[in-house]
């Protein structure tokens, strides 16, 4: 009886974190952090664009040469498709973030589909670019989300960082968390959109972004695209 109860217990745990935890490998390992940087990190973005927030962000990242990897979400593409498009032309990779914005742990595989599918052909659209790279809302995976991503050839990524930054601590606690947790291979996780308000204020990220970028810059530190491996 104890030794069911204690194996039912593990089989409990082993089935949360692969839900919950963002680069759990239970349920197929995510992309966690970059494969052999030294002073490199990735920048990255989810659940844009945003009309107000995702010009500036470009605008900062343009000025100082550096690039980022958008996880773009379906609905919003459709709403600010030319943002898209400049995210593509201007050279940053583009990874899917769904189109609902809604976790997936409890999905089935056929609602986890059609939002994959959803997400990705509203990225088509817009930006011409078919995305290689997926990033399930929140983290949260079920043992088929991150098969169903492979299907659509884009791999499943995850993150080194978050700061927070969707709470709005402020300019300065966005930037110092994030400069303060970055390390060599970090993949660092910002928001220049909100997955459950198109209009959502995200300025507060936006105008961190030039204080990350020159400090990590001035710390030696490089940006990386994400590559599907």
């Amino acid at each position: 009886m104890m030794l069911g109860l204690g194996v039912g217990a593990v089989l409990l745990g082993g089935a949360a974190h692969g839900a919950f935890y963002r680069n759990s490998p239970i349920f197929g390992r995510p992309i966690s952090r970059l494969a052999g940087a030294d002073r490199a990190v990735a920048l990255t973005f989810d659940d844009g664009p945003n009309p107000d927030a995702t010009p500036v962000v470009l605008d900062a990242l343009a000025a100082r040469g550096v690039k980022a990897t958008f996880f773009i979400l379906g609905r919003h593409a459709e709403h600010w498709p030319d943002l898209v498009k400049r995210v593509a032309d201007e050279g940053h990779a583009i990874g899917n973030h769904g189109y609902f914005h809604r976790k997936l742990q409890f999905k089935s595989p056929s609602y986890v589909r059609q939002d994959l599918a959803l997400g990705t052909a509203a990225i088509e659209r817009a930006s011409h670019v078919k995305p290689s790279l997926f990033r399930a809302p929140h983290g949260f995976r079920s043992p088929w989300v991150t098969a169903i991503a492979r299907s659509f050839g884009q791999q499943t990524v995850g993150w080194s960082l978050g700061v927070w930054d969707s709470d709005r601590p402020g300019v300065e606690s966005i930037a110092r968390r994030t400069v303060e947790g970055a390390k060599p291979g970090s993949i660092l996780l910002l928001h220049d959109g909100d997955g459950y308000d198109p209009s959502g204020d995200r300025m507060q990220t936006a105008h961190a972004i030039p204080l990350i970028v020159d400090r990590l810059l001035a710390q030696g530190y490089r940006f990386d695209l994400l590559d599907a491996a």
